[in-house]
């Protein structure tokens, strides 16, 4: 089996709903992510012969998903009240809706969602909300 493996990194804050702990107010990570690739066969033909895929394609696609979500509010549909949305948009703040709760585990199925409907032969993804802490998802 071979596989390969790239990561990127962004900035975002969130919230729980429904949580009772310090994370059901607002906080800020570095998220972290780590996406690996694995296929049995390597290609035969063309310009990425003898490779799983090119590297620069893989890294652009794990990098342009992350930068969506950098520097932004990463909100769950559903969480915050139409006026507090309304609000937080009139002074100019990025929201990113997501459709779940904003977990570091939902969010490494989000990653690994998107890159697999890129045709990319994932395997799996690792989202860290702290360096010592991450959230696996796997196929």
């Amino acid at each position: 089996m071979y596989g390969l493996k790239t990561e990127s990194s962004f900035d975002a804050a969130h919230f729980l709903t429904d949580y009772h702990g310090k994370c059901e107010n607002l906080h800020g990570h570095r998220w972290r992510v780590v996406a690996y690739l694995e296929q049995a066969d390597l290609q035969t033909e063309g310009t990425h012969k003898d490779m799983v895929i090119d590297f620069a394609d893989f890294k652009h696609a794990l990098r342009d998903l992350t930068e969506e979500l950098d520097h932004s509010f990463v909100v769950e549909e559903g969480s915050l009240m139409p006026k507090t949305l309304d609000c937080l948009r009139e002074e100019g703040f990025t929201l990113s809706m997501m459709p779940f709760r904003t977990t570091a585990e939902n969010l490494a199925r989000y990653f690994f969602g998107k890159l697999a409907e890129q045709g990319f032969p994932v395997s799996q993804v690792d989202v860290y909300e702290t360096p010592n802490n991450c959230a696996i998802y796997r196929a």
